[in-house]
Parts: C-alpha cells; sequence; structure tokens
C-alpha cells in the first residue's frame, strides 16, 4: 500500500472541535449545517466548508434529523383497489 502524504488543507482537531461546538450552540441545534454555514458567514466567521461541516457530522454519527419538520414516513399502497375491467 502506497504512503499518501496528508492533504495541506485537511481540518485540525482543534477545527473539527470547533465545528462540534458550533452544531451543539442551542441557535443551531434543529438546523442542518447548509443553514448554519451561511447564518455563520452573516457574522464574517468562517470555520470550514458546508461539506466539511456534514463530513465531520457523519463521522461523530451526529448527522440526524435535525430541523423542525417531520422525518418522512413510509406509506403502504391502498388495499382497496379493484380490477372490475376483467
Amino acid at each position: 500500500m502506497a504512503k499518501r502524504p496528508v492533504p495541506k488543507n485537511k481540518l485540525t482537531d482543534q477545527e473539527r472541535e470547533k465545528i462540534i461546538e458550533t452544531v451543539s450552540k442551542k441557535e443551531f441545534m434543529n438546523l442542518p449545517p447548509s443553514q448554519i454555514v451561511p447564518k455563520l458567514a452573516d457574522r464574517s466567521i468562517y470555520i470550514a466548508s458546508e461539506s466539511s461541516f456534514y463530513r465531520v457530522l457523519r463521522e461523530k454519527n451526529m448527522q440526524h434529523h435535525r430541523g423542525r419538520s417531520q422525518v418522512s414516513q413510509k406509506t403502504n399502497p391502498a388495499k382497496s383497489f379493484c380490477d372490475e375491467a376483467k
């Protein structure tokens, strides 16, 4: 297996902790990264890209349903279908 160099733009442990700390704040707790990153940008705060937020949340098993809407429900097809054309 080839030894590959560490990417220069790889997030540090401190940056990862900052992401976890940020998404755990009460004001961002129910928001997805697609809404957190722009809110931080409005305040001139840049921690990491939106995809990095998603990546870190996935690694920490925190990427679950975070919004106020309900989780999608599985629906079954109607059982009252009658084929009278025969």
